[in-house]
């Protein structure tokens, strides 16, 4: 999880607010806002399939996969 601190000012009639590098979405990203008290929860809005398998294709390979054990599950009295 990364923090990062910054603050407020005003832009126009709004208020803004620079997101630093660390935690930047990037140029020209539309962002869901969620406000719960002092809590503002942010998120990109909805993408496109081509793009979240795009995003998906990214993530790191695992070094293996588990593969589950073969052996039947005994059956459970009243089931």
């Amino acid at each position: 999880m990364t923090i990062a601190r910054s603050r407020t000012f005003r832009s126009g009639n709004s208020e803004a607010v620079r997101l630093p590098k660390g935690v930047a979405f990037g140029d020209d990203v539309e962002l869901v806002l969620i406000r719960s008290g002092d809590v503002i929860t942010m998120y990109p809005a909805g993408t496109t399939i081509p793009a979240m398998l795009e995003r998906l294709a990214a993530l790191p390979r695992p070094r293996a996969i588990e593969r589950r054990d073969d052996e039947p599950l005994p059956e459970r009295d009243g089931m």
